[in-house]
Order: C-alpha cells, then sequence, then structure tokens
C-alpha cells in the first residue's frame, strides 16, 4: 500500500483576511461578552428567572474564557430591571442591649435616619443643658429644695417645742440631733452639773429624755422618705422639661418616618431614654472643658452612640438590585463582621461597630463568587449553606467559643436573605462538590456549562472578528487590520488544538491583542496588522522557552542521543510532550526493543522500576493482545522482549507511545531496520488501528526542530494518526518546508502502514494458506516467532520434565 504525506493546506487551516470583508475593526459593532455561549446563557436565564428556594447558580468552564466578566455584564442587565432593595440599618436595641436591632428602610433613607439621629443628639447637647440652666428649671428646682427644707425643719421644730415644753433642749452633735437637758436660763447642762442634782431629779430627767428622744427618731425616720419625694419630684421635673426639648429637637425625625413603623418605635424608646437620662447631657456638657476627663474618656462613645443608627447597606433610589462580586470570601467579608476597640486591657464594641458582609450588599441582588477561593477559605462554605437554609445573614465570628480574650461581644438580630448567589468554579470543582457535599445539589440546582471551543465556519467568522474589536476597543489603543484577525483567528486554531474550532479562551486572546499593540507601538504603526500578532506570539513563546532550550541542545550536542539519519533494528524516535507552566513543546525520544525466546512476555522497563503510569502500562499489555491474534495463532507466543524509553529520567505515562512501542518490537522480531529520519506518535489497539493521541502540533514541532537544526534531507518526517489531521495548526515555517518538499508529515491510519513506511517493505497481507508474503514484514515476524517456539519446545524436551 502506497502512504501519501499531507499536503500544505492540511497541514495548516488559513484564515483569507479579503473573505473576512473589513479593513479594520474600528469599522465593526464590538461584542462585549461571550459569543457561541447560547447553553451557558439560557441556564442563566433560567437560574435568574426562577425566584425558587435552592436555584443558585454555579458556572462551570476554564480558566481564562471570561466567565467572570460575562457572568457580570448579564447580571449587571438583569438587576437594571429589579426593583432596589431596602436599606439595612442596625440600632441600638434599649431593651437588650447586647442584641442590636436591625431594621429595613426605602432605598436611600437609611443616611437620613442616621444623619436625622446625629443632628438629634448634637442639637439636645446644646439643648439640654440651657434646660436645666434656665431661671424657670432653677426657680421650679428651689421650690422643691424649699418645700423639702421647709418639711424637713418642721418635723424637727414640733420635736424642739416639746422639748422646751418639758425643760429640755434639741441639741446638735457630730452624730446628729439628741435631746439635752437645760437650766432655768434655758442653757444645755454639762455632765458634771447635770450628776451633782439630786437622784429623783435626775430620774424624772432622764424619763423626759427617754420619751421627748423616741419623738425625735421618729421625726428623723421621715428625713430619708422626705429626700426620697425631692428626688422624685426634681425627676419628674427633669423629665417634663427634657421631654419637652426632646419632643421639639425630634418633631423633625417623626414626621420624616411617619409611615415607618419600625423607626417611630425606635424613636418613642429612644425619647424615653432620653427623658430618664437627661443628665447625661449636663454631664457630657462639664466634661467637655476637663482635660483630666478627656484623657479618661472611653474610644467609644458608649453614652451616646446608643442613639446612632448604623446604616449597613445603602442603596441608591432606582439602582435596581445589586451585584456584588467577592473577591476574598473570609468568614468577616462574607458575613459582616463586628470589630472591637482596645481600652485597658479589654476589647470594647457597640453596634456602630459592626460590619456588612457581601451576603448584606447584595441582599435583594445578586452575589458573584469564585468557588475554588471559597472552599479555601475556613468556615466559609459552610456559613452560605446556612444562610441559604435558614434565608437570614447572622453575623459570626469565627473564633466565637474559642478565644480567651476578654471582649464585649454582640448578638446582632438576623437580616432577612434574598439573593441569588452565582458560583464561578472549574468543572471538577462543580462534579466533587456534588458527590462529596449532599447540601451542593439541593442549594445549586442550575449548572451553566460555558464552552471553550466555537466551531470556526462562515456563520461564527464574522462574531469572532466582533469579539476582537471589542478586545481590541477595551485593551489596545489600536484597532486590528483584517490580517490581524486572521492571524489571531489561525492562533485561535492553535490553541484549541482543532483547525475546525476556536478557542474562546478571553483572556489568552486579550493577552495576544495588548502585547501586539505593545509592538505596534514599538514600530509605530497606525494599526495592530498580521506581524504585530505573529511579533507578540513569538515573543510570548520565546519568554517562556528555555528549558525547551535546553533539552533541544542537549540532543544537538548529543548528550541525549537521537538520530534522524539512517537506519537501525528495534530503534525508533518516539515523541512526547512536556508541559511546563502554560507552555507545553514536543521532545523526541529514543524508544527501544529486544526480543528473545521465552514465555510470551513483553518486559515494560518503566513500569518494573515503577516510572510508568498505568496508561503507559496500559498501552504495553495491548501490544501483546496484538501480537498473539496477529501471529502464530496455533502455538504459543515463545518470545520474551524488553522496551524502554532510552534516557528517560522522570515519569512515563499516556499511551500515545504505543505504535511506537509496536513498531521498535517488530522490528526487532523482523530484523528489519527502521529509517531513523522518522519519528512516530500514536496509541494503538488491539486490532492494529492506530488512535488519536493529544499535543501533536507540539510532537511534530519537537522533532522538526531537531531536523531543521542538523539539516534537512528530505527524507526527514513523522508519522501521526489520520484521526489527528483535524487537529494541525502547524508552524508556518515546517509548512512551507513541507511544500518544498523537504520534511513530511504522514497520516497513518493502521500499523501496516507505518511499518512499510519505517522499514520500506510490505507489511504483508495473510493468504489462502494462512501464510504471510514472504520477504514482508509480517512473514518475518511470524517465521521469528516461529523458531522461537520451536526452539522452546527442543530446550523443553532435552532440559526435561523440571523445566
Amino acid at each position: 500500500m502506497s502512504l501519501e504525506p499531507l499536503e500544505p493546506a492540511e497541514l495548516r487551516r488559513r484564515c483569507d483576511p479579503v473573505a473576512l470583508g473589513f479593513a479594520t475593526t474600528a469599522s465593526l459593532d464590538p461584542v462585549d461578552g461571550l459569543i457561541g455561549q447560547r447553553r451557558a446563557l439560557d441556564a442563566l436565564e433560567f437560574g435568574t428567572g426562577l425566584d425558587a428556594r435552592g436555584y443558585n447558580i454555579f458556572v462551570l468552564g476554564t480558566p481564562g474564557s471570561g466567565r467572570h466578566n460575562a457572568v457580570r455584564r448579564f447580571l449587571e442587565e438583569k438587576a437594571r430591571n429589579r426593583s432596589t432593595p431596602p436599606d439595612r440599618v442596625y440600632l441600638h436595641n434599649f431593651d437588650e442591649p447586647h442584641r442590636p436591632r436591625a431594621i429595613a428602610l426605602p432605598p436611600g433613607s437609611g443616611p437620613e435616619l442616621a444623619t436625622g439621629l446625629d443632628e438629634l443628639v448634637d442639637t439636645l447637647r446644646t439643648a439640654m443643658p440651657a434646660v436645666f440652666e434656665s431661671d424657670d428649671y432653677q426657680e421650679q428646682r428651689g421650690a422643691i429644695e424649699q418645700e423639702f427644707k421647709q418639711a424637713q425643719e418642721k418635723s424637727f421644730k414640733t420635736v424642739a417645742e416639746r422639748a422646751k415644753s418639758e425643760g429640755l433642749a434639741l441639741g446638735r452633735t457630730q452624730n446628729g440631733f439628741t435631746i439635752v437637758p437645760v437650766n432655768g436660763d434655758g442653757e444645755m447642762l454639762e455632765p458634771e452639773q447635770f450628776q451633782q442634782l439630786a437622784e429623783e431629779e435626775r430620774e424624772a430627767i432622764q424619763k423626759k429624755i427617754s420619751v421627748i428622744q423616741a419623738e425625735l427618731e421618729a421625726a428623723m425616720k421621715s428625713v430619708p422618705q422626705l429626700d426620697k419625694d425631692r428626688r422624685e419630684k426634681v425627676r419628674a421635673l427633669n423629665r417634663r422639661l427634657a421631654g419637652i426639648a426632646v419632643a421639639r429637637a425630634m418633631e423633625p425625625l417623626e414626621k420624616r418616618f411617619a409611615d415607618e413603623d419600625a423607626v417611630r418605635q425606635h424613636l418613642d424608646a429612644i425619647a424615653h431614654h432620653l427623658a430618664e437620662n437627661s443628665h447625661l447631657f449636663v454631664q457630657s456638657a462639664q466634661n467637655d472643658g476637663d482635660p483630666k476627663a478627656a484623657e479618661q474618656s472611653l474610644p467609644l462613645d458608649l453614652v451616646f452612640n446608643r442613639y446612632k443608627a448604623n446604616v449597613v447597606v445603602c442603596n441608591d433610589e432606582d439602582s435596581g438590585a445589586p451585584v456584588v462580586f467577592l473577591d476574598f470570601p473570609g468568614l468577616g467579608h462574607l458575613l459582616g463582621r463586628i470589630e472591637h476597640v482596645p481600652h485597658m486591657g479589654a476589647m470594647l464594641t457597640d453596634f456602630t461597630l459592626i460590619k456588612p458582609g457581601a451576603l448584606h450588599r447584595a441582599n435583594g441582588g445578586y452575589l458573584i463568587i469564585d468557588a475554588e477561593r471559597l472552599l479555601q477559605m475556613p468556615g466559609s462554605w459552610q456559613a452560605l449553606k446556612r444562610c441559604l437554609r435558614a434565608r437570614s445573614v447572622a453575623i459570626e465570628s469565627p473564633a466565637t467559643g474559642m478565644s480567651t480574650t476578654t471582649a464585649v461581644t454582640l448578638e446582632p438580630e438576623p437580616v432577612p436573605l434574598d439573593v441569588k448567589i452565582v458560583l464561578i468554579g472549574e468543572r471538577q470543582t462543580f462534579y466533587l462538590l456534588q458527590g462529596a457535599d449532599n447540601d451542593f445539589s439541593e442549594l445549586f440546582k442550575v449548572a451553566a456549562d460555558f464552552d471553550e471551543l466555537i466551531e470556526w465556519n462562515d456563520a461564527s467568522i464574522p462574531e469572532f472578528c466582533r469579539l476582537l474589536g471589542g478586545i481590541a476597543r477595551r485593551e489596545a489603543k489600536r484597532a486590528l487590520t483584517a490580517s490581524a484577525c486572521a492571524a489571531i483567528i489561525e492562533r485561535a486554531a492553535r490553541l484549541s488544538a482543532d483547525r475546525e474550532r476556536l478557542t474562546l479562551r478571553v483572556a489568552a486572546l486579550a493577552d495576544i491583542v495588548r502585547e501586539a499593540d505593545y509592538w505596534a507601538q514599538r514600530e509605530d504603526v497606525t494599526d495592530i496588522d498580521a506581524p504585530q500578532i505573529e511579533k507578540a506570539v513569538a515573543e510570548q513563546i520565546r519568554r517562556t522557552d528555555r528549558i525547551r532550550e535546553r533539552m533541544h541542545e542537549q540532543i544537538l550536542r548529543e548528550t541525549v542521543l537521537i538520530d534522524v539519519e539512517g537506519e537501525a533494528v528495534g530503534q525508533i524516535n518516539g515523541l512526547s510532550v512536556m508541559q511546563v507552566g502554560h507552555f507545553a513543546f514536543g521532545k523526541p525520544t529514543r524508544i527501544t526493543a529486544r526480543a528473545r525466546m521465552g514465555r510470551g512476555e513483553i518486559l515494560d522497563i518503566e513500569r518494573e522500576v515503577e516510572t510508568g503510569g498505568p496508561l503507559h502500562s496500559k498501552g504495553v499489555l495491548i501490544l501483546s493482545g496484538f501480537l498473539a491474534s496477529r501471529f502464530v495463532p496455533d502455538l504459543p507466543v515463545s518470545m520474551s522482549a524488553t522496551l524502554v524509553f532510552e534516557q528517560s529520567y522522570g515519569g512515563v505515562d499516556g499511551d500515545s507511545a504505543s505504535s511506537t512501542e509496536l513498531y521498535a518490537l517488530l522490528s526487532a522480531l523482523s530484523g528489519l531496520p527502521v529509517r531513523q529520519g522518522l519519528a512516530v506518535t500514536g496509541s494503538v489497539n488491539q486490532n492494529g488501528e492506530i488512535q488519536a493521541i493529544g499535543g501533536v502540533n507540539e510532537k511534530i514541532e519537537g522533532f522538526f526542530d531537531i531536523c531543521s537544526a542538523r539539516g534537512l534531507t528530505g527524507r526527514q518526517g513523522v508519522l501521526v494518526p489520520r484521526s489527528n489531521v483535524k487537529n494541525l495548526m502547524l508552524r508556518s515555517d515546517i509548512v512551507e518546508a513541507c511544500g518544498e518538499g523537504r520534511f513530511a508529515v504522514w497520516p497513518v491510519s493502521h500499523v501496516d502502514e507505518g511499518i512499510e513506511l519505517l522499514t520500506g517493505r510490505s507489511a504483508g497481507v495473510r493468504g489462502e494458506d494462512s501464510l504471510y508474503p514472504h520477504g514482508t514484514v509480517n512473514r518475518l515476524v511470524e517465521d521469528r516467532l516461529r523458531e522461537f517456539a520451536a526452539t522452546r519446545r527442543r530446550f523443553s524436551a532435552s532440559a526435561g520434565p523440571s523445566v
């Protein structure tokens, strides 16, 4: 059978700039979103349109595909047509200070309430001291004090008159009042004088003193009650006058929020508390000029902060629903947090230090979170699920129950939650969550799967060019010419590893446009043209190909042995792909095979030394199946063979070299030399069919670079699976060399085609006599295997039963 190399047109698909129908992208209407994503956009439309529990969205796709920007633009468009959610405000709870109240207000009115309460406090700081310093207050306060004094004096005056009538007097000592005896002139008797009196007289006086003393004690017991009545009257006076001042200062707020029950209730609580604690304003006024009081003040104004409002979320009226992207989904950033300030070894806080989280800001709208980042944050994923299940946001500290720090803590009232969560992650993350987390499927019922590829056809190219025009408008200072767009289209096909598809990795396309714009600026050209695109791509590769250069250098210096001329038995050039970061390149590898009589074993040296992966081992085992089914069906396979990747010091995996290993083994068995100017890639099945592999472009280019460096002879080339022809988007220099006959790429669909090209000998087809024709590869292999079987029989017979 005759195998022809591929034509240059089959090695790289070209895009005709003239067929694009425009001069530069400046004349195109740009596409700012994604193209070719109808399925994903329909899923987003469904997920955002269905307002039911659990219908949150997980966006699947590859990083760099533009999912984040596309989803954000989609949601922002949706959000504009939705109603604006209310403002969220935390207020002091006068009944339970450690549990601040959360209220909802019409959009934009939260700051008005906060400003109004601040103005209320500022007004009362001035008005309240003025009330208590006024003449009217002092007069009324003086009347109360005078009334108390008179009542007190009246009770003691009665006792004094009673004592006088009994020849006694009311005396004052250091310990208070007491009843003392007096002489005829009304002067108090000294103790010595009292002792000089007759005993009967002294006893009579003592009896009188005891009676009057009891009356004095009764009068003294009434003093605390009188003082209590005085204080109550003063408080009532303070409440009444403070209430008047508060009502006057609060009147604008009451009118503004007359329709808000929650605000009116809070204003009533404030009014009651202010009336009961009006002295705080007087003390504050007195401390304002006291430097010592200022030094000892707390870092938080715990006195007056209770009258403030903490607006945690404020939405502009008619702004629509919020769209929030949470870049750092730590627990505090997600749920909100309560901040503290240090003071004398303790940590203090109040409701004004409650800070909102992304769930608060996105409430009533959409919250976008990167799934992988969310799962990396301790506690965030579990907290998000709790909020979605409870439909409320409760601020919690990650150290709750674990901290030993002395701290004042709060338990803010949970906020009702109405939000659509959009997680953006990789497919692997989605499937892992589906399998490992029972809650995930209940909470994220909608999957929006973004494709990375779009077909390259007449219908998609205009839209793709508009996408490039949008990228250029955003990322560059210059427009793209039609030739530049054609070069990017070809590069997009190469990045997709499919000549019939274009990559939709917007990040990669944007990098090319930005870098090409840089080179256009360096070259001082008006528009970005094809040479700048090619320069940008070449420089991207050059910046990351140091390792490739060093490996190829080892081959060229014959440190690593690779022949690109001549022939050898049981030796062939295999092709592998190495990935360094985002850069992949091809590397030729010598594969050798050796065969002798044995027990039908093919020894994979890579597997034996544990450097071969399971897929590579599978490929080698397939070779045994192929040999057993094709050759000497009437005899046991009596061959022992070894296969190895020469000078391979790392792991080997994948089955893309299985056809290469088979060719080496067939060469070793047949004794036919293999052309060393050819390299091979492709996997093989037990029927000998060559199957597709990955990285075909990089593999061809890797071998071409070695051949080119040593000098192209026209007898060099690569054998690739025929099913990989659709993946070919080779470099222009390789296409040119193939067109000039200096290099070739052969498509192979069966092992017989490949072995014929490698050995120059016909593979052979089994005839009616059940034998392969003389001189063919298959005949030589089968004869060798029969020879092994015969030799083994003779050896076994001569060695005896124990062998």
